[in-house]
């Protein structure tokens, strides 16, 4: 103990001798870093000084964190006690000793130490936050901490300590992380405690309604336990009926400019108090003071926002009338606060505001309090010069290459016919022919028509392996690309073909092949070649096509000798109109007629 006595009054920095003296006055087995009964027993040597010294002082009825400073001395230099908390912070810093000590030295201190004494001692650990809020020493000195600052706003008069209750809590909203939850009211509980004292009986000499008096402190009541408004339908009424008798006095009891200027002027020089006066003397000017008007006010929006706030029960939640009249007392009490002065339209924007941001701490209440705080990236620097190399892969990237080192593995990988295996078309079309029969019910966006790659895909396997089902598509769609066994009988015969009707169809069109055919001989010989060519180019032609033009061409010769060009045009448009209409006519025989029938009935009418 002799040898940090001696330390403490050294004026060098702790750096130059602090480490030499524990390792003097311990002799541990590591020279830079103590074990744990080494600990135990070097913060049983602090706490006996420190103990000392805090006796000394009080026997001297000097303030303790001066003890054993001179007269003489400069600003920069520090008592006894700071010196000796400055040596184990810096161990504590260099983890040369366990970092919860100093946190344990400043416990002891404020227990021992007076009120007076403790605002000096609560100066030195503001001073020293950076140090103390250090990760490595707040691990293992937070509890300690809290112990200690909470012990301390026990032995405070919250009437007469409001500025230094104010610098606690202070310390420690910036001590703790926010996300930390020993400092969070998770269950939401209020401080019932806090009641306000008001007078019962009205006093001799009374001049103001004392009903009115009652009824204005009685709203404290529910101001103090929001929550009780709920759990009752008969205590939100009665506050209701307070609470409008309350606004409609403020309403009758305008402010004007000149007190509101007042107040302010008030305000800048009074000291600030945390509750106001319930003297029933007072009423009168305390409905004259606009920051008493706006501390209501404000204490009514606050309790709106409680029972409008997310994240409670079901049974907390209000009900429909009961959010009608909050919305009306809300916007009441938001008209008030505008036109007090002064410059109420400012203060009441702000006060929207501070409960906006309100709204979001109770979200993060509700989702159990997730951590604000992200952990800074860190910036890799390449120390080298040269960079890693990207991998090169053989075959461009790693999956082909790595399929490639299978089939190595695995000679029959790519040649196995299971690998890749194309389904037959029964097998593909089946899921579409039990869709389309009615009976299954299956409604259009599930229909397997309906999708496109299913379509497609069948289309390619009916034009590989069932031409004659891909070729019905032009008529029937994709729902006559089915194979007809697949289908149900009452579906089958929708899309099943006669065969008249197909032989029909391949006349009709070779049909109009021939027109077109002698439309382009027609159009590129001239017209009376054209009778010649085609009455000898066709000798097996029908008779009674042949006798009609040689009727027509020997009349036409008769009448007027050589036939004119127009004469020649007439006649050709006729041949070709009767042999279209005689194709025509032969096309559209009865079903189940022959092409030798019909020439033999031909053979005998000219015959005839």
């Amino acid at each position: 103990m002799e040898e940090f006595r001696k330390a403490i009054l050294q004026t060098a920095p702790p750096e130059n001798f602090a480490l030499q003296t524990v390792q003097d006055v311990i002799k541990p087995q590591k020279l830079t870093k103590l074990a744990q009964d080494e600990n135990q027993l070097l913060e049983n040597i602090l706490r006996r000084l420190l103990q000392e010294l805090v006796s000394s002082a009080a026997q001297s009825a000097e303030p303790i964190m001066q003890y054993g400073m001179s007269i003489d001395d400069n600003e920069t230099a520090q008592g006894h006690i700071p010196r000796l908390l400055d040596i184990v912070l810096y161990l504590c810093e260099k983890e040369h000793v366990e970092g919860g000590m100093i946190f344990q030295l400043l416990e002891d201190l404020t227990e021992m130490s007076t009120l007076r004494n403790c605002k000096d001692i609560f100066g030195y650990i503001e001073s020293k936050q950076d140090i103390l809020g250090k990760q490595e020493l707040f691990a293992r000195g937070k509890l300690v901490m809290l112990r200690t600052c909470n012990q301390l706003l026990r032995r405070l008069s919250k009437a007469s300590d409001v500025v230094f209750c104010g610098r606690i809590l202070m310390f420690l909203a910036h001590f703790f992380p926010l996300s930390e939850r020993s400092a969070v009211n998770i269950k939401g509980v209020f401080n019932t405690s806090n009641e306000t004292k008001y007078e019962k009986e009205p006093p001799d000499g009374f001049s103001i309604d004392f009903n009115f008096y009652k009824t204005f402190w009685s709203l404290q009541e529910y101001f103090c336990n929001p929550a009780s408004l709920t759990l009752a339908s008969t205590k939100w009424q009665k506050f209701t009926s307070s609470l409008a008798v309350v606004l409609n006095t403020f309403d009758a009891q305008p402010l004007s400019d000149e007190e509101g200027d007042a107040n302010m002027l008030e305000e800048e020089s009074a000291t600030f108090s945390i509750k106001y006066l319930t003297s029933s003397k007072l009423m009168g000017l305390e409905l004259k003071d606009p920051s008493f008007r706006r501390h209501v006010l404000v204490q009514c929006l606050i309790l709106f926002d409680y029972l409008k706030a997310p994240g409670k029960n079901e049974k907390d939640v209000p009900s429909e009338t009961m959010r009608e009249e909050i919305k009306s007392c809300e916007e009441r009490v938001k008209k008030l606060l505008e036109v007090t002065p002064p410059r109420g339209k400012e203060f009441l924007q702000k006060i929207e505001h501070i409960l906006e941001r309100e709204n979001n701490w109770v979200w993060w209440k509700r989702d159990g309090c997730p951590p604000f705080e992200k952990q800074p990236i860190e910036k890799k620097t390449t120390h080298d010069a040269t960079k890693k190399r990207r991998p090169r892969w053989r075959l461009g990237n790693k999956e082909l290459s790595q399929l490639w080192k299978w089939a190595d593995q695995n000679p029959n990988a790519l040649t196995d016919p299971q690998r890749v295996r194309t389904p037959a078309i029964s097998e593909y079309w089946k899921p579409l022919a039990e869709d389309m029969d009615e009976s299954a019910g299956i409604e259009a966006e599930y229909h397997h028509k309906s999708n496109r790659v299913y379509c497609w895909k069948g289309l390619r396997f009916s034009a590989r392996q069932d031409l004659e089902g891909f070729s019905r598509f032009t008529d029937h769609g994709i729902e006559g690309v089915v194979p007809l066994e697949l289908l149900p009988p009452d579906v089958r015969s929708k899309y099943q073909a006669k065969p008249n009707e197909r032989s029909k169809r391949a006349k009709k069109e070779e049909t109009k092949g021939a027109v077109r055919q002698a439309e382009e001989n027609q159009m590129a010989t001239p017209a009376s070649e054209n009778d010649g060519e085609g009455t000898r180019s066709d000798p097996d032609g029908p008779s009674v096509a042949m006798d009609a033009d040689t009727t027509v061409a020997a009349g036409s010769v008769s009448q007027g000798g050589t036939p004119t060009p127009e004469e020649n045009k007439q006649s050709s448009d006729t041949d070709i109109g009767q042999e279209a209409g005689q194709l025509e006519a032969d096309a559209e025989v009865e079903p189940g007629m022959i092409d030798g029938e019909i020439d033999a009935e031909v053979d005998l009418d000219t015959a005839g």
